[in-house]
């Protein structure tokens, strides 16, 4: 059973992964890019957008992931992502209606 430090240490450790992850211009620039398409996009297209390159856009996405902002799919060599809405909705209310 879990007691309530452990699941406010559980849910501060969520916090942390998700401010890194927004405390990047380009990591910002992602996720607008991301909502103002309001669909899945390959990764590739997103780096061209917001001018990064891949390795690069590798670690933007890995961040973005483990932050559970941003979904990914794999198809065959390609890497779709889209945004992570109930993350948003769940963690930084608010935020992602300002962008």
């Amino acid at each position: 059973m879990m007691n309530n430090s452990t699941i406010d240490n559980q849910l501060n450790e969520k916090m942390v992964l998700i401010f890194k992850a927004l405390s990047d211009p380009v990591r910002i620039e992602i996720i607008k890019y991301l909502k103002s398409i309001e669909t899945e996009v390959i990764c590739g297209e997103i780096g061209q957008a917001v001018g990064i390159s891949k390795p690069s856009g590798t670690y933007h996405f890995r961040l973005l992931q483990q932050a559970e902002l941003i979904n990914v799919r794999k198809s065959a060599r390609e890497k779709y992502v889209w945004l992570n809405k109930s993350t948003f909705d769940k963690y930084v209310t608010g935020f992602f209606d300002n962008l």
